[in-house]
């Protein structure tokens, strides 16, 4: 996908008005591509039904000292399709749910409960591998990293 994404820059770098940052109209194309191919293969579907989460609970001085970068992005690699590409957009990019919604033909309340489910789902699976403490304390998981 980033190869397809990539010759999309190149074959439309005539476009770039230079109406601002470079980086950001790429990483939109990169990341309209990546999403395109999601729904062409329809593997964003995919969802797994959990117990409605409420809050993450975490300890906070176990996140963000403990928990490694490469340990956290093998367990979202784990988190089914459509969870971890809203936890990414949200989490990651910055997106905001509307902003999710338009891009992936959803619901924004799809997009916040995929992002609420995806938080839940990715505490449990840090937990289950030892990665983070069971929770004793209300916080949320991603407000460590600054969503």
């Amino acid at each position: 996908m980033l190869q397809e994404g990539f010759i999309k820059v190149f074959s439309q770098i005539h476009t770039f008005r230079n109406q601002g940052a470079f980086e950001g109209w790429v990483r939109r194309i990169i990341v309209h591509t990546c999403i395109n191919n999601l729904k062409k293969n329809k593997k964003f579907s995919e969802s797994v039904d959990i117990i409605h989460a409420t809050t993450v609970q975490v300890r906070e001085e176990s996140v963000p000292s403990i928990v490694q970068a490469k340990q956290v992005i093998e367990c979202i690699r784990m988190l089914p399709i459509g969870y971890r590409t809203v936890l990414n957009l949200y989490a990651v990019e910055g997106y905001s749910h509307r902003e999710i919604a338009e891009m992936l033909d959803i619901e924004e309340s799809t997009s916040r409960s995929q992002y609420t489910r995806a938080k839940q789902m990715l505490e449990d699976i840090l937990v289950k591998k030892k990665i983070l403490q069971q929770p004793t304390k209300k916080m949320d998981i991603l407000s460590a990293f600054g969503r």
